[in-house]
């Protein structure tokens, strides 16, 4: 078994043990009877960490995201927020308990404008949510200037931070963004990046899908490389980014 292979069993299985959200040794795919997708597939993050799903088209990125928030029919492994089996439940449910989550696509209101993108983030709220929403314009700033605006005239940079800003409304314990520079420039994606370092540093435990796998691994805490819905490596940014396989397979070299 080679260094990096060694590494990346040691580190998933390290990950089981400890982690605040993990989805472990996940196989499963879409419906009652389509076939598996993910194979054995474990993802975690922890507290204050961000933790980057990464790997070619096709590679069960998105899947392996989805089966954590309870839209995948998993049918062999567990995922377990905060120590409790939450596999059963429903991604309605998993919000309740803390879990937000954002789409890829079609994840504002684009008719309504930022402040009520907001307000609907704060559902399932009974208390004052001002002081999150304040918490929200603070670190997106752009959101106070166009908080009276309709959502959908907004730049795709803008939309993602009105989507990321909706989850935070729900002041989950745990963010999972799925592609969120998908469609952006290089410079939205900076920004981008830069406001998701911002949210893990008030502790939130983030856990990304992303193409763009070299800038992600870059900001990341933890990475994943999946290859046809397996783990083929799993380390720091920083490792991951530094490994010659990782690097010629799938950062072009």
């Amino acid at each position: 078994m080679s260094d990096l292979a060694e590494q990346t069993r040691a580190a998933t299985a390290a990950d089981t043990d400890t982690a605040f959200l993990i989805g472990d040794t996940m196989t499963g795919g879409y419906g009652s009877g389509g076939p598996d997708i993910l194979h054995d597939c474990t993802i975690a993050v922890n507290p204050g960490e961000i933790a980057v799903i990464v790997g070619p088209n096709g590679a069960g990125k998105s899947t392996a995201m989805k089966a954590v928030f309870g839209m995948l029919n998993v049918r062999q492994g567990a995922v377990r927020l905060d120590g409790e089996d939450i596999t059963s439940l429903t991604p309605q449910a998993r919000v309740a308990k803390g879990m937000g989550f954002v789409p890829q696509t079609s994840n504002i209101f684009t008719s309504m404008t930022v402040e009520e993108n907001l307000e609907m983030g704060a559902f399932i709220r009974r208390d004052d949510i001002r002081n999150t929403m304040e918490q929200v314009y603070d670190l997106f700033p752009i959101l106070r200037d166009k908080r009276r605006q309709a959502a959908g005239e907004l730049s795709g940079g803008q939309r993602q931070q009105v989507a990321v800003g909706r989850a935070l409304m729900t002041q989950p314990k745990v963010l999972m963004l799925d592609e969120p520079t998908a469609g952006v420039s290089p410079i939205v994606m900076d920004e981008l990046f830069d406001r998701i370092i911002e949210v893990s540093r008030t502790g939130i435990p983030i856990l990304m899908v992303e193409q763009n796998a070299r800038q992600a691994l870059e900001i990341a805490d933890k990475g994943y490389v999946l290859v046809q819905g397996r783990n083929a490596y799993t380390g720091t940014g920083k490792e991951l980014l530094a490994d010659p396989e990782v690097r010629k397979s799938f950062l072009g070299g």
